[in-house]
């Protein structure tokens, strides 16, 4: 029998778990997770059955009996066997980690493991990796996929901001802020709106509009193909209201000086 056999799709390992909420054994928490109606507590976990020689034991690294190794690493607080990924147990998270662990450092504030690269170099937002992908709606701190921080903050998996990329959309699920950096872009918008006026009667058109992406209020010239910020120059935005046409201006500001004339009266009444 190979030393994997009991491998799964999840992990690479030579033994299974027994399952200390159910008393049944599974390759992994996540096998268990599949085909009952609960959740395996991978720390609770004390016993473990060799796949090799089916001698049932204390959860360690090694069998007693055969001494087939279960897992090239193993961690003795997450009863995680596997093979080498150059992992690591990160005790602010409270799970493991693939590492390696030189290049992640953990933000107390995110409450994750995170590149490197963006120490010092991103948004915290409290507590963020305790919140759902809210693309999948799956856990993110305890996944088994990396987490992508947005330029916002917010946490996506990986593979979840792979497929917003790859269908084109930009904005962050959860507040609207641009997903990527979006200067080439904008810069394309202008020149396609500059090669596409709006018909006569709407020239002199504009809007009120809310940017997603530094919350600036405007009121800007409208345009089918989008209304650009005048504080940031982004493209992410939403109309406030309808349509304001020159003629609503000056309705408006005849409205205005009636009104004022009317007050002026009274006052003098």
């Amino acid at each position: 029998m190979a030393a994997t056999e009991a491998g799964c799709e999840h992990y690479v390992r030579s033994c299974l778990l027994k399952a200390p909420c159910c008393g049944k054994f599974y390759v992994c928490r996540l096998c268990h997770d599949g085909e009952e109606n609960h959740q395996m507590n991978r720390f609770e976990v004390r016993e473990v059955k060799c796949a090799v020689c089916n001698t049932v034991q204390e959860a360690q690294q090694t069998c007693k009996e055969c001494k087939v190794k279960f897992g090239e690493y193993y961690c003795d607080i997450c009863h995680l066997f596997d093979k080498d990924k150059k992992q690591y147990h990160c005790q602010p998270c409270g799970i493991c980690r693939i590492g390696p662990r030189e290049k992640y450092f953990h933000c107390m504030k995110c409450s994750l493991c995170l590149g490197t690269d963006l120490k010092n170099n991103h948004k915290c937002v409290e507590n963020v990796s305790r919140q759902n992908c809210p693309v999948c709606m799956e856990d993110i701190h305890s996944s088994r996929i990396e987490a992508h921080v947005l330029p916002c903050g917010h946490l996506l998996h990986k593979t979840c901001f792979e497929d917003m990329y790859r269908t084109g959309a930009y904005r962050c699920p959860l507040c609207m802020h641009s997903a990527f950096e979006m200067k080439e872009h904008w810069a394309q918008m202008d020149e396609d709106i500059a090669q596409s006026p709006m018909p006569t009667e709407y020239q002199d058109t504009t809007v009120k509009i809310i940017c997603n992406d530094c919350q600036a209020h405007c009121t800007v010239a409208f345009h089918v193909l989008g209304m650009k910020c005048s504080s940031c120059g982004s493209y992410n935005t939403t109309q406030e209201g309808g349509l304001i046409t020159p003629t609503a201006v000056e309705t408006q500001q005849t409205t205005e000086q009636l009104l004022e004339e009317e007050n002026d009266a009274e006052q003098h009444e």
